[in-house]
């Protein structure tokens, strides 16, 4: 059986004039920790191969315990201990900066204090309280335009309304998408290829996408199917522009900078 450990968020505080506790701990503040716990642990889109998070709370005030594979605990025991070797969440991806920056907002807002420990040895400890200050990465991010295409798996939304789109090999995507642009599209796509045109915010190092900052453009229709006379087509289109070019393959790997 697999090695287990955790990782403990600790929140004091008070609500009103009563003590903190898990019968004065609201069911909204529960589903953001959550959240974040997971943005914590595992920061990459796809999560579907992650190992299971069981999770238990206990008194005293609040303690929130996230049990997960030993590997992924002491991993995180090792990041506590850079942000505080650093006293910054620059480093680190940017969902998991985003969630160390959201338990901020919520020390501030809330007036709570937040300790952060594993069940490692000596563990590392981060506190997070209202005077912390961790910002995230900005000049690295910019405003892009993104294609994605795969299979819709939902759509609609009574207050948020958006489209689920899921890339093989990488991830399933959720894009704000305009209700008026969903009552009139003709066609029912769900369960069916389409490509959607999206804004949003890509790294420029790592490639990440923002997966929260997605908005809808244009729906795109394609085929999967190889199409040999429309690429051929293409290829003569694109011919002059490539008239001065010796050698298009050795142009086209410098221009990649790898070998292919």
């Amino acid at each position: 059986m697999e090695n287990k450990g955790f990782i403990e968020i600790h929140i004091t505080g008070k609500k009103g004039q009563l003590s903190l506790t898990p019968e004065t701990y609201d069911i909204s503040e529960l589903r953001a920790i959550l959240g974040h716990a997971e943005e914590l642990l595992f920061p990459a889109l796809e999560r579907k191969n992650r190992p299971i998070i069981a999770y238990e709370i206990k008194d005293g005030s609040v303690r929130h315990l996230f049990k997960t594979s030993l590997q992924v605990v002491i991993g995180f025991n090792a990041v506590l201990g850079q942000i505080q070797e650093k006293k910054a969440i620059d480093f680190l991806e940017y969902p998991t900066a985003k969630a160390f920056v959201a338990l901020q907002e919520t020390a501030k807002k809330q007036n709570y204090s937040f300790e952060i420990s594993t069940s490692v040895d000596h563990t590392n400890r981060l506190s997070i309280d209202p005077s912390t200050d961790y910002t995230l990465p900005t000049d690295e991010w910019v405003s892009a335009e993104l294609y994605f295409y795969g299979d819709i798996t939902n759509m609609g939304g009574k207050t948020n309304p958006n489209v689920h789109v899921s890339v093989p090999g990488l991830a399933s995507f959720r894009i704000q998408t305009p209700k008026e642009t969903l009552a009139h599209y003709e066609h029912n796509p769900l369960y069916k290829p389409l490509g959607i045109r999206a804004t949003g915010r890509q790294n420029m190092a790592t490639g990440e996408v923002d997966a929260s900052s997605l908005k809808f453009v244009e729906f795109i229709e394609y085929s999967q199917e190889y199409d040999e006379n429309y690429i051929n087509s293409l290829i003569d289109k694109a011919k002059d522009s490539w008239a001065d070019v010796e050698d298009a393959d050795e142009w086209l790997r410098d221009l990649r900078g790898a070998d292919y």
